[in-house]
C-alpha cells in the first residue's frame, strides 16, 4: 500500500464516536439537569482521540467537594481526569493539551501552578501537555477551577 492509499484509506473511514464515563468517580452531566457528555471519544481508523469536556472537583453524586480549597479541588479535579482517561485505557502521557478555567487567575494562579507542576512531576510527563489558563466564571459558584482536556494515542492492536 502506498501514502496515497493510505491516506485515501483513512479519509474515507467512518469517524466511530461515544461517550466516555466512568461512574467510580464522576455522574453523568445530564444527571443534574447538564445537557454535555463528560467526554467524548473519536476514533480515526485507529487513531484514538479524547475530548475530555470541562471537569471540576466533584464526586460520584455529582457535588462539589473541596468548597473553598484550590489546591485541593485541583487534585479532585486530576483524579477525575485520571479515571476517565483510565476508562479508555489512556494516561496523562497521551493528553496532549490543557484549558484550565480558573475564577480568579489572579489570586489563584500561582497555587494552581504549583498543584500543576507537582502532579505533572508525579506523572513524570516529558513533555509536558499544551495548556492556556482563562479566567472564567464556572457553572457553579463554589467550583474555582475547570480543566478540559484533549489526549491522543494510537489503538493497540492485539499483537502490542
Amino acid at each position: 500500500m502506498n501514502v496515497q492509499d493510505l491516506l485515501s484509506e483513512i479519509t474515507a473511514a467512518p469517524i466511530v464516536k461515544r461517550a466516555i464515563t466512568n461512574h467510580s468517580v464522576l455522574n453523568e452531566a445530564y444527571d443534574y439537569g447538564s445537557a454535555f457528555s463528560r467526554g467524548i471519544r473519536l476514533d480515526l481508523n485507529g487513531i484514538i482521540v479524547l475530548l475530555i469536556s470541562g471537569t471540576a472537583s466533584i464526586d460520584e453524586k455529582g457535588d462539589t467537594v473541596h468548597a473553598g480549597d484550590l489546591r485541593a479541588q485541583t487534585r479532585r479535579t486530576f483524579d477525575n481526569i485520571t479515571a476517565l482517561l483510565a476508562a479508555e485505557g489512556a494516561t496523562w502521557h497521551d493528553i496532549v493539551r490543557t484549558s484550565c478555567y480558573m475564577r480568579d487567575i489572579e489570586r489563584d494562579y500561582k497555587a494552581f501552578n504549583e498543584e500543576r507542576a507537582d502532579f505533572y512531576r508525579e506523572q513524570k510527563l516529558d513533555p509536558l501537555p499544551a495548556s492556556t489558563g482563562i479566567q472564567a466564571i464556572l457553572c457553579r459558584p463554589d467550583l474555582l477551577i475547570e480543566i478540559e482536556a484533549i489526549a491522543m494515542f494510537r489503538q493497540k492492536t492485539h499483537e502490542e
